[in-house]
């Protein structure tokens, strides 16, 4: 059974330039597993930091299971701690220091065995111009495959 994809972050690869990326599991109570099989989350706004050595992740919203009694005491945007190896958090942590770079989820997904894991990445932001010029190149590259379509 290949991955299935609960969430993406669309915004992040217009926003951001994706330097690389780590797979990490994230801690979830029951009735939140149940809604992301659902597939009632949403990464928009979400980003993650390092605290004391351990990663978090912010704003990532997962509407309550309509069938669970807990659900309803739990707020949707709760900070929820990322798995990661410690030689990875090491990793990150050195890198973020660094000016510009940021840790942002891209999509949320249950791997083979069903466990739900997150692909962070480390990014570094875009600046104005460098989106335009993306926006720029896609339309190029869209109008050539247009002109040179095969008949």
């Amino acid at each position: 059974m290949p991955e299935r994809i609960v969430c993406t972050n669309k915004k992040a690869y217009h926003f951001y330039n994706i330097e690389e990326t780590y797979e990490a599991g994230i801690q979830l109570l029951g009735c939140e597993v149940k809604s992301l099989r659902l597939g009632r989350a949403n990464l928009k706004d979400s980003f993650a930091r390092i605290v004391n050595g351990e990663v978090f992740l912010y704003n990532f919203h997962i509407s309550p299971y309509p069938h669970s009694r807990e659900a309803q005491k739990l707020d949707p945007t709760r900070t929820r701690k990322l798995l990661l190896k410690k030689s990875e958090i090491k990793r990150l942590a050195g890198k973020v220091q660094e000016k510009g770079y940021t840790l942002i989820p891209l999509k949320v997904y249950f791997n083979e065995r069903g466990l739900a894991k997150v692909e962070l990445a480390l990014a570094k932001g875009k600046k104005i111009y460098d989106r335009r010029e993306d926006i720029k190149k896609r339309d190029l590259e869209r109008e050539m495959g247009r002109k040179y379509k095969i008949k």
